[in-house]
């Protein structure tokens, strides 16, 4: 991969998918990606991203997956396997401590907050792409879960509309090493510009901007 930079004006951070099911102890999915998670340091390294790149003035967007309520999926001609396993152990439901942010990762008011996602790209049937461009974003990183699911559709889904797209390996996990593998050796070549660790993106992110009493 090429060496990248990250224009403060142009680039965001999204993050897919915080909430307490994925990313806390007692989440409903959190057992079945807390090995890899634990091995790469997913949370530190969230919560290491996260603080770079608000000191570097860049924009955050949360990408959330669609809170489960009842009569979901129900009544569809063909919900995909991830849909019928929300509907069996109701991920995320709304309401309830399951579908609310992760603390860590809660949405802070300069931050922009996309519309949920039914399936696994946070762009399909949603507003992302156009809170982005109103923002003039064109280059994004995505960091979140799953590895191999919405963080993979996001971001190829990203690329085919136009933004520069960078996964962060160690800023994400799946349920199987198997699939990270795929995630970021197989797949992820074959559409993202910059595949970096969690040091390699905080390394490239512009200086924090001055504020004014440093200037003065």
């Amino acid at each position: 991969m090429s060496e990248t930079s990250y224009p403060r004006e142009r680039t965001a951070l999204l993050l897919v998918d915080p909430y307490n099911d994925f990313l806390s102890e007692g989440g409903k999915v959190f057992p079945r990606i807390k090995p890899i998670a634990d091995q790469v340091g997913l949370l530190d390294n969230l919560r290491r991203l996260d603080g770079a790149v608000r000191a570097a003035d860049i924009q955050v967007v949360i990408v959330p997956h669609r809170r489960w309520e009842p009569g979901d999926y129900e009544n569809w001609d063909h919900p995909n396997p991830t849909q019928r396993a929300i509907m069996d152990r109701h991920s995320f439901a709304r309401g309830e401590w399951g579908g609310e942010w992760h603390p860590d990762f809660a949405p802070k008011p300069a931050d922009l907050v996309a519309q949920e996602h039914w399936g696994q790209s946070g762009f399909a049937n949603t507003n992302l792409d156009f809170l982005l461009k109103q923002k003039g974003i064109t280059h994004v990183i995505v960091v979140g879960l799953l590895a191999n699911t919405c963080i993979e559709s996001t971001a190829r889904f990203a690329m085919e509309l136009g933004y520069h797209v960078t996964l962060v390996r160690d800023g994400t996990a799946a349920f199987t090493h198997e699939m990270m593998h795929a995630a970021h050796e197989l797949n992820g070549p074959t559409y993202a510009h910059s595949i970096l660790t969690t040091a390699e993106v905080i390394a490239a992110l512009p200086e924090a901007p001055q504020s004014k009493e440093t200037v003065k």
